[in-house]
């Protein structure tokens, strides 16, 4: 197999720049929002992929949403951190990608995502594909069609 850098932005695939689920931080539906806010604290990330006890995509949780769930009139109620679950919260209505859709579908949905999903037929978790990879391989391509 050819390795991505021989390949033309048409012939590249999502799974071709994707972050395999191994590698990615994510939570499970009944984590306590503690937990999810260490996970994304400790990530370094924004917002994290939110799985079933199957492993399968159901959405996705942020620090803004714990946050703003989380905010008083007066101040922040951390109590309601270990009370409080992720699919109480989490944001149900995201983009997917599978591993088989172009560069340009994931191109088109990065373009209002940092990150976009990737699941299989079945709804299994497969990874995600980062607004960085997708800029990461225009730039290349972008460089080596100008000495072409």
């Amino acid at each position: 197999m050819s390795t991505i850098q021989d390949k033309q932005l048409t012939d590249i695939v999502v799974e071709d720049i994707m972050i395999s689920s191994e590698k990615v931080a994510h939570v499970q539906l009944n984590n306590p929002l503690e937990h999810a806010l260490l996970v994304l604290v400790k990530s370094g990330y924004s917002a994290v992929p939110v799985l079933d006890a199957s492993y399968k995509l159901v959405g996705t949780i942020g620090k803004t949403i714990i946050l703003n769930e989380i905010l008083g009139l007066e101040r922040f109620e951390i109590e309601k951190l270990s009370d409080m679950r992720v699919h109480e919260v989490m944001n149900t209505d995201i983009p997917s990608l599978s591993r088989d859709d172009s560069f340009m579908n994931g191109l088109k949905a990065v373009i209002n995502n940092t990150f976009v999903c990737v699941s299989d037929d079945e709804g299994y978790f497969d990874g995600i594909v980062t607004r960085r990879a997708i800029l990461k391989q225009m730039k290349r391509d972008f460089y080596t069609n100008r000495n072409d």
